[in-house]
């Protein structure tokens, strides 16, 4: 697999962290400050990130970098026009019960896949973990986290926005796969969506208080 430049690896940090300065760059991709502060000016020159500074604390403010629409136009939507006009068809062919099924039939096979591949997981921390892994893979540039007791489910980017966005039962089925996948001792809540014009979708999974 070819090698991502540092250009390529800055603007995926940018994505899956929606902002950040020149030192936590650095950091992020080992190198040094002022080479951080190079390639965030190249893309910035390119229109591909835009700087705000901003106040943190006492002193000067800091200078924070995020992508602008020509970024996050690097990470596309998969077919959208096509995905769009194929249920539109559906839609106004074959009416809303036939677009009902056939996103019911396409969230009971992606659930049949994903909870084969999370079978042999025998804690939550490994199931998130493979959740993450098959989601990434299909474009989802997926990630987990722990805050208390708390297990979140994060989503930098959404392939099928597109079509989430003609039809909001995509990500209902969505939904409701992860919880089935979790069991009922979880709940599942979706507290961040990309629908609503946040940065990325985020779910918790807690513990059920009576589990």
């Amino acid at each position: 697999m070819k090698k991502k430049s540092s250009s390529e690896q800055l603007l995926m940090l940018l994505k899956m962290r929606c902002e950040l300065d020149a030192a936590s760059v650095a950091s992020a991709l080992s190198m040094t400050k002022e080479g951080a502060r190079q390639h965030l000016l190249k893309l910035e020159e390119e229109g591909l990130v835009k700087k705000e500074c901003k106040s943190v604390g006492v002193g000067r403010p800091f200078s924070f970098y995020s992508l602008t629409s020509a970024g996050l136009a690097k990470f596309p939507d998969t077919h959208a026009d096509v995905t769009v006009q194929l249920l539109d068809s559906v839609r106004n062919i074959l009416g809303e019960n036939a677009l009902e099924l056939l996103i019911s039939d396409r969230e009971k096979q992606t659930y049949s896949r994903y909870q084969k591949a999370l079978e042999s997981a025998s804690t939550v921390e490994e199931k998130l973990e493979r959740l993450s892994q098959i989601r990434t893979e299909e474009g989802y540039i997926a990630e987990w986290s722990k805050e208390s007791n708390n297990y979140f489910f994060i989503e930098n980017h959404c392939p099928i926005c597109a079509a989430a966005t003609a039809c909001q039962r995509f990500c209902r089925a969505e939904l409701q796969n992860f919880q089935r996948l979790f069991g009922e001792q979880y709940l599942v809540e979706r507290t961040q969506h990309i629908l609503a014009d946040e940065h990325r979708c985020v779910y918790r999974i807690a513990k059920q208080s009576n589990s």
